[in-house]
């Protein structure tokens, strides 16, 4: 067995975000992970709206992989704080993969389904033509360009509706109104797939560990669990879940009225169709993705589970 073997570098970045909280965990058994949020530590910054910071912090560490589990995620603010978003999940991830190309280092970088107008029916494909509605969506869109366009070696994960057991996100927000509210109205008329943060860290893991030695898979893929429903159907089974569990509930599903997105008017429009095809990404890395509900039933046992 090789002796003083280096352990590898891991540069995390939004490390208390959703995903990369999950990361922290999943990316463990990698290597030497430095995980940093906006704050940063020992004159390193994981603020991606601190460009020169950024480009200073990788070229100290100089890590062999970088996972940038941080972005602008506020859709509606977007429309206003352009600029900030623009610097966000445009350029600082062109700064990234400038940096990843100069150091022959993997960049890990997630990316959404708002990068598509939400047409049509089937689920969209990695190949399709894109159109973001709304300015988070070109945002994210133009960073996946500047990557791709850089020639680094990356892998980029387009995902949708994350949650996780922390953090601000419909599963929790939902289950917090449906125990203080008789009623509610929820949209129907918007089809996705809730995501589990948890669920996208450990693919991520897989990936890297795989594609560190196979530069034949980098490239742009979407991470989504198996089937499809609509914000509508996923609130009613979180209430449903709340209800198995032993957890009072005042807006049970039959008072959970759907309604379409016309009736709820946002700074951003959203896509209607935010499904995406998985089957590249199963292929790849010879993965059997679960139903949605597993995870989301998960997260609410740790969210409520009784003492």
């Amino acid at each position: 067995m090789p002796q003083n073997t280096p352990s590898r570098c891991i540069l995390l970045l939004g490390k208390n975000g959703q995903v990369g909280w999950e990361l922290q965990r999943a990316l463990a058994p990698l290597g030497n992970v430095i995980d940093l949020d906006r704050q940063g530590h020992n004159g390193l910054t994981g603020d991606l709206s601190d460009l020169d910071g950024l480009r200073h912090t990788v070229r100290g560490l100089k890590p062999q992989v970088i996972v940038n589990a941080a972005a602008y995620t506020a859709v509606d603010r977007a429309e206003e704080e352009r600029d900030l978003a623009t610097r966000v999940n445009t350029e600082a991830p062109a700064v990234l993969a400038e940096e990843a190309k100069a150091l022959d280092a993997l960049l890990v970088h997630y990316s959404t389904d708002y990068v598509f107008d939400g047409s049509g029916e089937a689920p969209w494909k990695e190949s399709d033509s894109v159109g973001p509605l709304n300015h988070y969506g070109a945002t994210k869109l133009a960073g996946e360009r500047h990557i791709q366009a850089s020639g680094c070696r990356h892998l980029i994960f387009r995902t949708s509706w994350v949650y996780a057991s922390r953090g601000v996100n419909f599963l929790a927000t939902m289950a917090r109104l449906m125990r203080e509210r008789d009623a509610l109205q929820v949209i129907n008329d918007q089809l996705g797939t809730p995501t589990g943060a948890e669920l996208i860290a450990d693919v991520t893991a897989h990936a890297i560990a795989q594609g560190l030695g196979d530069a034949d898979i980098e490239g742009l893929y979407h991470l989504a669990p198996a089937g499809e429903t609509n914000w509508h159907g996923y609130a009613s089974f979180i209430a449903e879940c709340l209800q198995k569990q032993g957890i009072e509930v005042q807006a049970t599903p039959e008072r959970i009225k759907p309604i379409p997105t016309a009736k709820w008017p946002t700074p951003a429009q959203r896509p209607l169709n935010s499904r995406l095809d998985t089957t590249r990404l199963e292929k790849a890395f010879s993965l059997r993705l679960p139903p949605w509900q597993q995870g989301v039933a998960r997260v609410l046992q740790e969210l409520y589970a009784k003492p």
